[in-house]
């Protein structure tokens, strides 16, 4: 039996998960977390064969915690489940230690598929997030030179955060996280917080979650 640790903040969406992995005979989920701090706590406290992790969550998320389960439980295989479909977040989640990356609107057997294929070993990428790597690796755009830190700030300030709320919630000062934002403006060549969502945008890098 796969055991699954399912995450994602929106109840509906994990309820609709649940419904399509039930369909499995061979996947259990056996926990759920709504946030980061929830998903590394059920790490450290139980065993799973997979995690399955919505990017975007409140608190400690994305490509960060990524890197922080690899940390904890190395053996633990992950499965990225986005709405993004751009090559970027693909290309950091797998560089990070993710064995795999979808698309929300992947098909329900590409999903059951994905599990069984990482929980052997394997690694899974959406065909339209493998396109858009080679795409990408042929022509470098500004905001791939930016770090994973100031990737994840851009991700909250384009959702909505401000200097504020993106320091709370990612346990770092205020100061810290206006020189990543004058950073990110700086590789971007962009000269404010408006010019900033339009850039991303037009990238698909914008975020529909606050």
């Amino acid at each position: 039996m796969i055991r699954v640790l399912l995450a994602d903040d929106h109840g509906l969406v994990r309820e609709g998960l649940r419904a399509i992995l039930a369909k499995g005979a061979d996947i259990e989920v056996a926990a759920e977390a709504a946030n980061g701090d929830e998903v590394l706590a059920l790490a450290r406290k139980e065993e799973f064969d997979v995690a399955l992790l919505d990017l975007s969550m409140p608190g400690l998320s994305g490509i960060a915690l990524i890197k922080r389960l690899k940390i904890e439980r190395p053996k633990l295989r992950i499965l990225v489940l986005s709405m993004h479909g751009e090559a970027q977040y693909a290309a950091r989640a797998l560089k990070a230690g993710a064995s795999g990356y979808l698309t929300k609107d992947s098909a329900a057997s590409q999903l059951l598929g994905a599990i069984r294929k990482i929980a052997a070993g394997g690694v899974q990428i959406s065909e339209a997030a493998a396109a858009q790597l080679i795409g990408t690796a042929q022509d470098e755009s500004p905001h791939e030179k930016l770090s994973d830190r100031e990737y994840e700030v851009l991700r909250r300030i384009v959702a909505g955060g401000t200097v504020t709320d993106i320091a709370d919630a990612l346990n770092l000062s205020v100061k810290t996280i206006s020189t990543h934002k004058a950073r990110i403006l700086q590789k971007l060549n962009v000269g404010g917080t408006a010019e900033l969502v339009r850039y991303a945008i037009e990238h698909g890098l914008a975020d529909d979650k606050a």
